[in-house]
């Protein structure tokens, strides 16, 4: 990064990020209806001009103000005496201004009527501030579960857009108050162009429609491997059955809930402890709420590898607390005592404050045993 780039960027004089879609041909194809109007408004300016000069001898530019005047019915009068002949061609030129301009307004008015222009340039409008947005979700098709989804992400500062094809989206997205949206089908290549797809952390598809959801993320995988992207996204869906939650996670999606099986886990929890409803609305869903809880991977690299977990001091240097291990295989330890080993590419299951556990994130993708270790 050169000396000028840095300055720009500490100035937040950046340019601003373009959609990857271009409406603008789009647009020029909806104005193409006021093509011979423009034509026809220059060939009598033209003409008329012409008509003076041979006429009445006008200099040129008395005759394009007079052609100018009388084309645009504005009533100055005449700049300098006319004969009989020019007058008659006044006259002429009068009804033929009337003519353009009334068919021009025409043409304006049942434009507008059908609203293709305003539309577009409400999408152009919704595309560029998709571009701005950076390792957000691209939540699909709007229902009950997405509103839930959306409601969460927003009271987290999660970006996001919604896409949904049916045309009550607009009126959906201005009563929900979502920031970026989209009508379109989720699983065509230009919608996800149009939402950014490249720059997005993940896509959310909870259709009703098992169709919908096999659709999407067949696409979206598709479009990774077409666009060579860095990293693959996250994908989360929501099936009913055990087959459908299998057919979806060979399909490609990381993460498959079941709605049905949540809710009756929650709801035997909470009948077979009660205080666990105030638990979890503590704990997991306020925004508010300074602890978090994350899975770290160990790096193949890091020096914690074949380390005891009471040698790394986890605790004391960053503050965090590992209550569980997953293994390379799978297999998940709860509750790991001292003398565990942390082997390579296994899975820390922390809690603490998100601020701790990125510390804890950074020290674990180190080479060296960090400098920490030697006040602990």
């Amino acid at each position: 990064m050169n000396l000028l780039t840095r300055i720009r960027k500490f100035l937040h004089w950046e340019s601003s990020p373009k959609p990857d879609v271009n409406l603008l041909p789009e647009i020029y194809s909806h104005l193409k209806a006021f093509r011979l109007p423009l034509i026809l408004t220059v060939m009598t300016m033209m003409i008329g001009t012409m008509g003076y000069v041979i006429i009445d001898d006008f200099p040129l530019m008395d005759a394009i103000y007079q052609t100018g005047i009388t084309f645009t019915t504005v009533g100055f009068g005449e700049i300098a005496p006319i004969s009989d002949a020019g007058r008659i061609f006044t006259v002429t030129l009068v009804i033929a201004g009337f003519a353009v301009f009334s068919s021009a307004i025409g043409i304006l008015i049942a434009e507008l009527n059908r609203g293709h222009i305003v539309a577009i340039l409400k999408e152009r409008r919704m595309l560029y501030n998709i571009a701005r947005l950076k390792k957000h979700f691209v939540v699909c098709y709007h229902n009950e579960y997405t509103l839930e989804v959306t409601k969460q992400l927003r009271k987290n500062h999660i970006p996001f857009v919604v896409i949904d094809p049916r045309e009550e989206i607009h009126a959906w997205a201005e009563e929900h108050k979502y920031p970026t949206y989209l009508k379109a089908e989720p699983h065509a290549e230009l919608t996800m162009l149009k939402a950014h797809l490249a720059s997005a952390k993940g896509l959310i598809t909870l259709s009703d429609s098992m169709s919908d959801n096999i659709a999407l993320i067949a696409s979206v995988r598709l479009f990774e491997k077409e666009h060579f992207l860095p990293r693959p996204y996250y994908i989360i869906s929501s099936a009913e059955t055990v087959t459908d939650i299998e057919k979806l996670k060979k399909l490609g999606a990381d993460t498959v809930v079941s709605p049905t099986k949540l809710t009756a886990q929650r709801v035997s929890a909470m009948a077979a402890r009660p205080d666990m409803e105030n638990l979890l609305e503590e704990f997991l869903y306020k925004s508010d709420n300074p602890l978090d809880m994350e899975e770290v991977e160990v790096p193949k690299y890091s020096w914690a590898v074949l380390k005891k977990l009471r040698e790394t001091h986890m605790r004391a240097i960053t503050n965090t607390s590992i209550i569980g291990i997953t293994k390379k295989d799978g297999k998940f330890l709860a509750m790991p005592k001292g003398d565990v080993l942390i082997t390579s590419e296994c899975k820390l299951l922390l809690i603490g404050t998100q601020r701790d556990i990125n510390t804890t994130k950074g020290l674990l993708r180190k080479r060296d045993k960090p400098k920490e270790l030697k006040f602990v």
